[in-house]
């Protein structure tokens, strides 16, 4: 059954507050921070067709596409990074989880130098972390199952946490929980599967681990 989408700490299923998850793979853009990437802006500078997944698009190139495409991309993302504020309730699960030594892992099609600006502004620490430029990136569950084990988490005892279909799909295909971040449900949602849980933020999880 679809989850509620306009979810509250009281919302938070029964099973899952009675085990609540061991560890926690966040998306990074839109999740930990307010969404900020104008993905149509980038995809019109590259000269990508538009609404299509923009690293899709580059594997499907050919060199001199993504010979361009990379310090545009970068650009836009490390500048996503410099204006970034935290989302509402990052801090203070992100605090709650560490009290709790519940491990916590960011797994984003963003790179490793964005990810260490973010972390080095928040001052904030993660068992580990999977870029684009560690392997396959989501929806390819390979991501979800690698930092999985650096954690050394059990799948089924680990919740995916995102703001799109593709951080649902990367999890789903590698066996563990799904957090959707949206305040309205998707159009397209019943094409990719449903999310085990839907919050409208954060903030909405802090009662799993309270």
């Amino acid at each position: 059954m679809m989850p509620s989408m306009a979810a509250k700490p009281a919302d938070v299923p029964a099973a899952w507050a009675a085990a609540p998850p061991r560890a926690v793979i966040f998306d990074l853009d839109g999740t930990l921070t307010r969404p900020l990437l104008d993905f149509d802006a980038i995809r019109a500078e590259i000269g990508l067709r538009p609404r299509l997944p923009i690293l899709e698009q580059l594997a499907a190139g050919d060199d001199a596409l993504r010979a361009r495409a990379e310090p545009i991309l970068r650009r836009h993302e490390n500048d996503a990074i410099d204006r970034a504020t935290l989302s509402d309730g990052c801090a203070e699960l992100l605090r709650r989880l560490d009290e709790r030594r519940v491990p916590t892992a960011i797994l984003t099609r963003n790179t490793r130098d964005a990810v260490a600006a973010f972390v080095h502004k928040f001052a904030l620490s993660f068992r580990a972390i999977y870029t684009r430029e560690d392997g396959p990136p989501k929806p390819s569950p390979a991501g979800v199952l690698a930092l999985c084990d650096r954690m050394g988490a059990i799948v089924a005892h680990t919740v995916a946490v995102g703001d799109y279909k593709f951080d649902v799909q990367a999890g789903r295909a590698a066996g563990c929980r799904t957090v959707l971040l949206a305040e309205t449900a998707p159009d397209d949602l019943d094409e990719w599967g449903s999310p085990d849980l839907v919050v409208p933020s954060l903030r909405a999880l802090l009662s799993l681990w309270g």
